[in-house]
Order: structure tokens, then sequence, then C-alpha cells
């Protein structure tokens, strides 16, 4: 009996084995020959395995066949080989089924351009774990979907399907996936410049992250949204600090992507707070070079144009890296900030020896347009970052001296304050004496 068990155990271990060594062969396949590879990978995935001795092989090979996909770029070949899978899902625990299939979701989210096609097969999946009664897989789904509508800028139907999910993990208390959607709520209020909503969905999110362990990717989400709020309420020093907190989450979670984010994000903050110099010290780090790439460069290029207080330079280098300073809102918002600022500044410099100029001057001495130094000019004179007026007639801007404050009324309010404050006193006191 011993013998034909030690037999059997031997035996299962060397299918595995075979297996394993018949992935490789595929790997080694997928440069010269992809058709054959993709083949290859549907066969293991496909073979037939009643005792579920198979089940890692057939979990590494839908992996490497989707990350395979994904390199191609053959997003409808992606989309229908998970959807093929779903047989294999059915004979396999219901926890490694979800998270089989949040790693296929997440490859298809690498290829570019394919939210519509990735929010479509979200919602075939909810349908199909209804039809299955998998309410744990279709909640996560349903978060992934609500991201995925947050990127394609349909607030409304995110905002209303977070709303129903919150309800719905509530009554089951997943804490980790509420974090997740609490986080997700709170980028949806963000995008909709509902800034005390959005601290409202964060602090909900903290809450339920405080209750139990939670991941280090997780709690760097958590940070780095914390970074994003501070930054929209211009606290940058605070939003550095979290930023750096949400850069060693995803540092030590080994997720490059999010990691660099992050980084470029500190970079960002350093050049807010007219810290250039730090710029430099941070990308010649262990860490910055590390993560070097060409969005970090673009973040040093606005560093250099910064320091050099350059308006053209910042225009050189939103139009060099066009691409990279676009795509991030967050960076595209806060370089905008950052050079209407600049404008506003040089601005300042070149029309403060004059009590009068022609705006054509100002122009020529900036080398920008007529028209956008006028509108600029008429802001700033509304805004009261300038003292005059814009005479449109003659085509000047007459600046007025500034006028010291008169601190002669805010004086007397004071002392009329400081008398009533005494004469009650000596009120209170002549009623005691009568009393």
């Amino acid at each position: 009996m011993a013998d034909s068990a030690q037999m059997e155990i031997e035996e299962k271990e060397t299918k595995a084995d075979i297996y394993n060594k018949k992935l490789d062969d595929i790997r080694a396949l997928e440069v010269k020959d992809t058709k054959k590879a993709i083949s290859q990978y549907k066969a293991i995935i496909g073979e037939d395995d009643k005792e579920g001795e198979l089940v890692s092989q057939k979990t590494a090979a839908i992996y490497a066949l989707g990350e395979l996909y994904a390199q191609k770029g053959m997003h409808e070949d992606l989309r229908n080989f998970i959807v093929d899978t779903r047989s294999f899902f059915t004979v396999i625990a219901k926890a490694k089924t979800a998270k089989i299939l949040k790693e296929l979701l997440n490859i298809l989210g690498r290829i570019p351009n394919t939210e519509r096609l990735q929010a479509d097969f979200c919602r075939e999946t909810i349908a199909w774990c209804e039809k299955e009664g998998r309410s744990f897989l279709k909640q996560r789904v349903q978060s992934r979907l609500a991201s995925l509508l947050l990127e394609m800028k349909q607030y409304k139907e995110a905002l209303g399907l977070i709303s129903k999910l919150i309800k719905d993990v509530k009554k089951i208390d997943d804490k980790i996936l509420l974090v997740e959607i609490s986080i997700v709520e709170s980028r949806i209020h963000l995008a909709l410049k509902n800034v005390p909503k959005a601290k409202g969905a964060l602090t909900a999110a903290r809450s339920a992250a405080n209750a139990i362990y939670c991941p280090p990717a997780l709690q760097a989400e958590i940070d780095i949204q914390s970074g994003v709020l501070c930054s929209e309420e211009g606290d940058f020093k605070t939003a550095y600090s979290y930023f750096f907190e949400g850069f060693e989450g995803f540092d030590s979670s080994k997720n490059k992507l999010k990691a660099s984010k992050c980084l470029k994000y500190m970079l960002m903050v350093k050049i807010m707070t007219n810290n250039s110099s730090d710029v430099y010290s941070l990308i010649n780090t262990k860490a910055g070079l590390k993560y070097a790439g060409i969005e970090i460069e673009a973040i040093k290029a606005i560093a250099d144009a910064h320091k050099n207080r350059s308006i053209h330079k910042f225009a050189d280098v939103k139009k060099k890296y066009a691409e990279q300073l676009s795509k991030d809102w967050f960076v595209a918002s806060h370089l905008n900030a950052l050079e209407d600022n600049l404008l506003v500044q040089n601005l300042i410099r070149i029309t403060e020896p004059y009590s009068r100029v022609e705006i054509s001057h100002v122009a020529k001495m900036i080398d920008l347009p007529r028209s956008t130094v006028e509108e600029k000019l008429s802001e700033m004179v509304l805004e009261k970052k300038l003292n005059g007026i814009l005479d449109q007639g003659s085509g000047n801007l007459i600046i007025f001296d500034e006028v010291p404050a008169d601190k002669t009324f805010h004086s007397a309010l004071e002392t009329i304050n400081e008398l009533s404050n005494v004469v009650d006193k000596l009120q209170t006191k002549a009623q005691r004496a009568l009393a």
C-alpha cells in the first residue's frame, strides 16, 4: 500500500513537472512563433484535468497568454480569451477565480485606449456573475467598472454605481473592498470639483483601513489621494509627505507604474513650492534613478523652465512633452497654474518702472501676442494684482502709486471699543455699589 501511494505521488509530481517544462518551452517560443505559442498555451488551458492536478499550471498559462496578447496589442483576442476561460472558473475555487479575473483585467488595462472595451467587458462579467450567483466577484468587477467610468469621464453613472455598491458592501462588511471603493468615490467627487465630499469619502476609506490590516499597496492609494487633495487646497508641504509615503508603499509592492507616478507628483509639488533645486537632488537619488524615464525627464524640463523664469521655455516644454504632460490631469492643472503665475510675475516686473506704458510695448518686451498680454493685464487689474487701469482708447496701461493704508479709522474703532468695555465695567460696579 505504501509503495503504491509513493508511486502515485511520484506520478503526480512528474505530471506537474512535465507541464512546467512545457510552459518554459512555450515562453521561449513566444518571440519566434507567436501563433504557435498561443495555440500551445490554449492546449494546456483546455487540457482535461478531472483530478485538479494542473490548476497551478493552467493558471500560469492563463497569465502568460494574457501577457502575450497585451504585448502584441491584441485586445479583442484578449477579451475573447477571458470570456473563454469561464469554463475553467467553474471548476476552481471562487476566491481563486476572483484573483485570476482581477489580474486579467489589469493585463487588459495595460493596453492603451481600451477603456470602452474594458467597460463593456466588465458589464458582461457582472451579468455572468449574477447568473452564476458570484456576488463576491461581481462587487469587485463593479468597483473596476466605476474606475473605468471615471477615466472615461462618465461621472454620473460612476457615482450612481459607487453609491449602490457601498450600500451592498457595508451589508457584508468587506473592509478591504470598502476601502477600494471609497477611494474611487473620493476621486469621482474630486473630478467633479466637490472637495468636501472627496475628503469625506477619503475619511471613510481611512476609517475602514484602520479597522483591518491594510496591504501596503492599498495604503499607498490612500496616501496618494490624500496628497492630491492637499495639493488642491494649496498645502504642498503636507502633499509631499503623503506622496512620499505612497511612493514607499508602491515601491515595496514592486508596482513600478504607480511608484513612478508618486515620484512625479513629489517632483511637481517641489516645483510648486519654488524648490526647483530639490528636484535635481531627488532625481539623482537611488530611487530617482531607478524610476528614470521620459515622464521624469519632462518634470525635470519643467523645473529648468521654472528656475529660469522663462515663459517661452515653458511653452517649448509643453510642446516637446505634450503626451506625457497632458495625459495626467494633476500635472497638467498644476503646470497651467505655474505658467500663469510666471506670466503674472514677468508682467509685474516689466510694468513696475512705469506709471503709464503702451500695452504693445509690454507685449514686445515679453515677446507675446498683444491680445494675450492685454487679456492678462485686464485680469490682473480685476483681481487687484495690479493697481491700475487699462485705457482702451489710447492702448495704454495706467499704473497708480500704491497708497499706504490709512489706519486712523481702524485705530478709532479700536479706541471706541475699548472705551465701551470700560463703561460697561464701570456700570456693573456702580450697580453693585447701589445694591
